[in-house]
């Protein structure tokens, strides 16, 4: 049965109106060849954009795909895909989806895992991204649905285990609801950015969303364990990271998170404690515990090659960046630069405010840090312009900073 649209027409300013399920019932999952042969035919006869939306087991499990992707196309309904059966089967999907527009929340966090299904947005309409260009301080899809078409999204298993299956009926309705107003939603902001001046730049931004490359992976990820701060030794730091790359390394023969396998407050705890023999070790919170103790003789030995690394092996106690320093040591380590930023921040500030706009997504902070950290040697507008497009700032942004920055890039002390 086909879904009534919920965003026809927007309810009187007044208490938001629950939405609990969506307006034609929670759909059955598509977990069969012939269910997804239906679904395409089905999201072939529908026009317009199509809300997509996945559920992934962040928390639970080592990599980060698709447990459920969700979509819903006017005319056609809600589909609850379940990606894991149909790994190999879902190219008659990405081609129907690969003929019209995408409308996703926050889309950077679901492009990467419906890329790995082969799933590809021709275009793409993203809509927390626009709520943010639109002005709107808070941008979670809840907020915005309440904010601009009056309705209260039933929320609360964000956070759950998708991996799991069956999966609960009550986190399939959650699932469905997630798209039932994306494309009203769009419709909305799409008409506030053009009213606003805004619609090109949000373009622009939607496509450099679309096209971003993957991250490259971080050089050191070790070094992100959470209280890593309190080991000031070459060697601690030598240790922490033999513990991270065990865990990594258990966590993605088990598929699983590997805060779930060891947390970050464990490992640092077995350093600071120097922890040498199994009763050391299961002494230590987490560490004695029934399943933990399985792994103790693997945690040992990690621990031990760290002791025995010769000095060249030891990483380093400061850590690496291509970066500058921390903008509140400029001063001290050079002032013409600590003033060009802050002559360069005050500027992008103000524009930021004139047109209700983060001053995030104005300009990435970081891009205008190394700019003004060691400028171009042309420091005209021109030559500022060339340097921001080179590092992937968009023409919008372009139009808007660089003489701005230029004058900044003059400043001195």
């Amino acid at each position: 049965m086909e879904n009534a649209d919920h965003g026809s027409e927007v309810p009187e300013e007044s208490a938001p109106i629950p939405l609990t399920e969506p307006a034609g019932g929670t759909p059955p999952v598509v977990a069969d060849v012939a269910a997804l042969r239906e679904a395409c035919r089905r999201l072939a006869e529908g026009s317009g954009s199509v809300a997509v939306d996945t559920e992934r087991a962040s928390g639970y499990r080592y990599w980060p795909k698709a447990y459920l992707v969700q979509i819903r196309r006017e005319g056609a309904g809600t589909f609850l895909v379940d990606p894991i059966p149909l790994r190999d089967e879902l190219a008659p999907l990405a081609d129907v989806l690969g003929t019209t527009e995408w409308v996703l929340h926050a889309a950077s966090q679901d492009l990467p895992c419906l890329d790995e299904l082969d799933l590809r947005p021709p275009s793409l309409f993203d809509t927390e991204l626009a709520g943010r260009l639109a002005g709107y301080e808070r941008v979670a899809l809840g907020t915005l649905v309440e904010a601009l078409l009056g309705y209260q999204l039933e929320k609360g298993h964000s956070a759950a285990d998708w991996s799991k299956r069956p999966l609960p009926q009550d986190w399939l309705n959650y699932a469905a609801l997630d798209v039932e107003l994306l494309v009203p939603l769009r419709e909305k902001l799409e008409a506030e950015l053009s009213a606003q001046g805004k619609l090109e730049w949000a373009r622009q931004e939607f496509e450099a969303v679309r096209l971003a490359p993957a991250p490259a992976p971080r050089a050191e990820p070790w070094r992100r364990t959470s209280g890593i701060h309190k080991i000031r030794t070459a060697r601690g730091l030598a240790a922490v990271r033999a513990l991270w790359e065990a865990r990594d390394e258990l966590a993605r023969k088990r598929d699983r998170a590997p805060s779930r396998i060891l947390p970050d407050s464990a490992i640092v705890n077995a350093v600071l404690s120097d922890a040498r023999t199994a009763t050391d070790l299961q002494a230590l919170p987490v560490f004695g515990g029934r399943v933990q103790r399985r792994y103790t003789s693997n945690w040992l030995r990690h621990l031990q090659a760290s002791r025995t690394l010769p000095q060249s092996e030891l990483p380093s106690p400061s850590v690496p960046n291509d970066g500058p320093p921390p903008p509140n040591r400029w001063a001290d380590k050079d002032p013409d630069a600590a003033a060009r930023l802050a002559a360069a921040r005050a500027a992008l500030t103000g524009i930021a405010e004139h047109h209700r706009l983060p001053v995030e997504n104005l300009l990435l902070p970081d891009l205008l840090r190394r700019t003004c950290w060691r400028p171009p040697d042309d420091r005209s507008p021109e030559g500022v312009a060339a340097v921001l497009a080179e590092h992937g700032a968009r023409p919008w942004q372009i139009e808007l900073t660089a003489n701005e920055i230029s004058k900044a890039l003059h400043v001195q002390a």
